[in-house]
């Protein structure tokens, strides 16, 4: 039986029958370097880590593309912040982006296109724009003319008016229609550009990911992915530009969204200080106990984010680790069919997961070559899953975490609390003191009081 997706552009699950069972190719769109990413651009990482993992198990050749955005306004602003080029912002947050995810099990991709390093092919794919009569010069901008592509909002399927408000799009005065968009736009002395026909400038975000999937993966591929937030307008821009320059009737053939990540049921929000950065999260939580979250939920929908489900994560990992622990054999089984059934659902994880647990009840029921047997099958759907995969670093997080005093620096926080009320800001600032002693740092907001340990 296909796998089944559920194509956005669509709107239902259809069978995924690749264009060249020989080539399968996916691009997933990747991140904008200048921060931290938080858990919300986790999602996306971890959720087509597993399609790609899944895909592999069918076809000899899956070329996976996640980008790099490392030219963008918010680099331009970060960098121009801190007095230094956009390099040194570019590639240390890049860095911690592959470390970060890869601390979550997220594997590398086949291909890791950077935007600046594919500035020719981005310059060739505007030309073909502009020499099609899909995109125009002006005043040193080039702009795309949505109107020009008569299937444009196909993906959101919204009407142009309603696109417009949607994406709070500039209306400049050199626009012909206020919902075009920019392929290439001037940049000054402190700006980074480039060379072009159009003068000294740098590319638009849309067409970036366009440029870099057609150069590695083709004119059309297979599946194209990413958060939800993306369907309008980057993903829009995308099919129109890239179906425009080549002259396809489609850019990719199937669409995959994923659901938006909340934070104690409110969206994340850098105004009310609630955006959880995974690089943050790791410093308290283990790797594995965060992807388990990710995955407990069905992709395309939303997933609450709470110190509630991954107490709930680490506990039932605690209760996996030690039922594998009693596996002797190497790994040779295959996923369980269930577990396998559930995920070539349409990432069906909440149902994969509940399998997985199943079958490490059982386990504790069967003995001998039969108990083995099942044990092997356990470990092979976790491994297809991305857990429970490095149990002596499981079992060395735990004991760091263990290590610490948990209850004690709860009391103590709360006597903190009780003197501020009292306004008794001397006793609450020596309670401070003594918890900064302990190796606790303590973050006031509006959600109350959080604690982390110091790992400096």
């Amino acid at each position: 039986m296909a796998i089944q997706l559920y194509n956005s552009l669509e709107r239902k699950k259809q069978p995924f029958e690749p264009r060249d069972p020989e080539r399968v190719t996916m691009y997933v769109c990747g991140p904008t370097v200048y921060n931290y990413a938080h858990i919300g651009n986790a999602r996306p990482a971890v959720v087509f880590d597993l399609l790609f993992r899944l895909l592999q198990r069918r076809y000899p050749n899956v070329i996976y593309a996640r980008n790099i955005t490392d030219v963008d306004d918010k680099i331009n602003q970060a960098a121009a912040d801190q007095g230094v080029p956009i390099q040194v912002i570019t590639e240390r947050f890049a860095e911690i982006y592959r470390n970060d995810m890869a601390a979550l099990g997220v594997g590398r991709p086949t291909v890791e296109p950077h935007a600046t390093e594919h500035m020719a092919e981005i310059i060739d794919m505007i030309e073909r724009l502009i020499d099609k009569g899909h995109a125009y010069v002006a005043e040193q901008h080039v702009l795309f003319d949505v109107t020009s592509h008569p299937e444009y909002g196909e993906l959101s399927r919204r009407d142009r008016r309603e696109m417009i408000a949607g994406a709070r799009v500039e209306v400049a005065p050199y626009k012909k229609n206020p919902g075009d968009f920019v392929l290439w736009k001037p940049s000054d002395d402190q700006q980074p550009g480039w060379p072009s026909p159009w003068g000294h400038g740098r590319p638009g975000w849309h067409i970036e990911c366009s440029a870099m999937s057609a150069a590695h993966l083709g004119d059309v591929i297979d599946i194209h992915a990413g958060g939800q937030d993306l369907m309008f307008p980057h993903h829009e821009n995308e099919i129109a530009q890239s179906r425009c320059a080549h002259g396809t009737e489609v850019f990719a053939n199937y669409w995959l969204h994923n659901g938006f990540v909340t934070a104690d049921k409110r969206k994340m929000s850098k105004s009310i200080g609630n955006t959880l950065t995974v690089h943050e999260l790791l410093k308290h939580w283990p790797g594995e106990a965060l992807r388990y979250v990710l995955l407990s939920a069905h992709y395309r929908q939303p997933l609450d984010w709470s110190d509630k489900v991954l107490n709930q994560a680490v506990s039932t990992l605690d209760r996996l680790y030690r039922v594998t622990d009693r596996c002797t054999h190497e790994l040779q089984a295959d996923p369980a069919p269930a577990v396998l059934a559930a995920l070539e659902d349409d990432l069906n994880t909440p149902a994969a997961l509940a399998e997985l647990n199943q079958l490490a009840r059982a386990v504790t029921q069967l003995e001998g070559e039969q108990q083995q047997q099942q044990l092997d099958q356990l470990k092979a759907s976790a491994a297809l899953l991305g857990l429970l995969q490095e149990p002596e670093k499981w079992q060395q997080d735990r004991q760091t975490e263990s290590s610490v005093d948990s209850k004690k620096i709860e009391q103590l926080i709360e006597q903190r609390n009780q003197a501020r009320s009292d306004r008794n800001f001397q006793r609450a600032d020596q309670i401070r003191d003594q918890l900064h002693e302990m190796g606790v740092e303590l973050e006031d907001s509006s959600q109350g009081t959080r604690w982390k340990i110091r790992t400096e």
